[in-house]
């Protein structure tokens, strides 16, 4: 049966997947440069092996994006003085943190998922294990693991209820994915039920949590604070609203929002940090185009300095990478982009900073994010209004406001522990292979 479901993925679903994406490429910058950086994936592979460090095993890391290398990082780092370390990824939107990232020994895109393309990567990277995070497991590279003897591992695994691998017309194909893999390590008891629908009743299935919630904690523990970071910074004399990873369509909820506490309740009327997801000249340029429309002020982070006076500043946009976390610390209230574009992004980093969270209603591929709203550590909005009246009671009653930072910051440090957990069953599979 497994041949059968290896010919069916070979010839029909590998060669639809390439089409798509080569159509998707004409009309999608970052496809259309992931697809051009994948021509020479293995000759640079080649070349960083060639230097890197001369260990007796490896680890492969294969991960989609940012979210699930977070899961990754502290595993990798715990493991990266008595292992060799390569990464492989997906999205374009990792790329740039996995080939800086000082822990990994080589870091490339995962190529097309052929049965040669996988061949030729494992007699690369000769890897003692393979270790796939959240859900970006691939299935040439399972099959011809299992075939090579290396052994497979899960981590971080998670499966919605929603999700198509449970549809009963595709449930067997994944089934003869994931009867390969060696252990599974989900977030879940939710997770774990449901990986039971595609796993045969002998596949190990354990319990470990999401390891990210280890990694937020340690990097908000570790971070220097720097008070004077933002110029201007002291004369903002009004609360903070700080929104990250934001998309036009956020955007312009947003502004909204902030528009109206501006016409009732100028008293309590915030500055709004607004964090563009890609701050790109064109983004900017549309995004302050709408802020003239609606007459709000503005200023442009790279237009400040340390005479700039931002008391009377509505909105500052901040066209620059790398300060989102920094600017959180200054927050009265969070928002988490994503949410109204496609999926939300990391509620995880201003809720461990104890700051209260607000997010749009797209967020199934976030658990935690569930979490903080059933726990009271977030307000889930579907429009405007909605904003409006969340940012008006809590702005109304600050004790409140930050009570519901409080109920995020202990839902982050209740779920501590992910990664020993997934060490402690990790460990096990890495010494089998001496």
């Amino acid at each position: 049966m497994l041949a059968n479901w290896e010919f069916f993925y070979d010839k029909i679903v590998l060669p639809t997947l390439h089409t798509s994406f080569q159509a998707l490429s004409l009309f999608d910058q970052k496809i259309r440069q992931g697809l051009v950086d994948r021509r020479s994936v293995f000759e640079s592979l080649s070349n960083q092996l060639s230097t890197a460090r001369d260990l007796e095993q490896t680890l492969w890391f294969h991960f989609t994006s940012v979210g699930e290398f977070e899961q990754c990082k502290p595993l990798i780092e715990y493991l990266h003085p008595d292992y060799r370390v390569v990464l492989t990824y997906f999205s374009p939107s990792v790329s740039h943190q996995a080939n800086s990232y000082q822990f990994a020994d080589a870091a490339i895109y995962l190529p097309l998922d052929s049965k040669q393309n996988a061949h030729r990567l494992i007699d690369l990277i000769q890897p003692s294990v393979l270790v796939f995070s959240k859900f970006d497991i691939w299935p040439n590279l399972v099959w011809q693991a299992k075939k090579r003897s290396v052994k497979t591992v899960l981590i971080a695994g998670t499966l919605q209820p929603k999700s198509k691998r449970l549809h009963p017309l595709v449930n067997k194909f994944f089934r003869s994915v994931h009867q390969q893999i060696d252990l599974h390590c989900v977030v879940s008891e939710a997770d774990a039920n449901r990986f039971r629908q595609i796993c045969p009743s002998s596949a190990r299935i354990v319990i470990t949590g999401d390891t990210r919630f280890d990694q937020v904690h340690a990097r908000a523990s570790s971070a220097v604070k720097n008070e004077n970071f933002l110029p201007g910074q002291s004369t903002l004399s009004r609360p903070i609203l700080v929104a990250g990873s934001t998309y036009a369509e956020e955007e312009k909820v947003l502004v909204t929002a902030i528009k109206q506490i501006k016409q009732t309740h100028q008293s309590i009327q915030p500055h709004l940090l607004i964090v563009p997801h890609e701050p790109n000249p064109k983004h900017v340029q549309n995004l302050t185009q709408h802020l003239r429309n609606r007459n709000l002020t503005f200023a442009k982070y790279t237009e400040l300095d340390n005479s700039s006076d931002l008391s009377q500043v509505d909105v500052v946009v901040i066209d620059t990478v790398g300060i989102l976390a920094q600017l959180y610390r200054l927050a009265d209230i969070t928002f988490v982009g994503g949410s109204f574009h496609g999926s939300v992004h990391n509620v995880m980093e201003p809720a461990v900073m104890a700051k209260p969270v607000i997010f749009g209603p797209t967020i199934d591929n976030a658990q935690e994010a569930h979490l903080l709203v059933q726990l009271g550590g977030a307000k889930m909005i579907q429009n405007s209004q909605q904003l409006y009246s969340v940012m008006i009671d809590w702005l109304s009653a600050p004790s409140i406001c930050k009570e519901v930072g409080q109920k995020a910051n202990h839902i982050i440090e209740s779920n501590l522990g992910a990664t020993q957990r997934t060490l402690s069953c990790l460990v096990p599979y890495l010494a089998s292979v001496l």
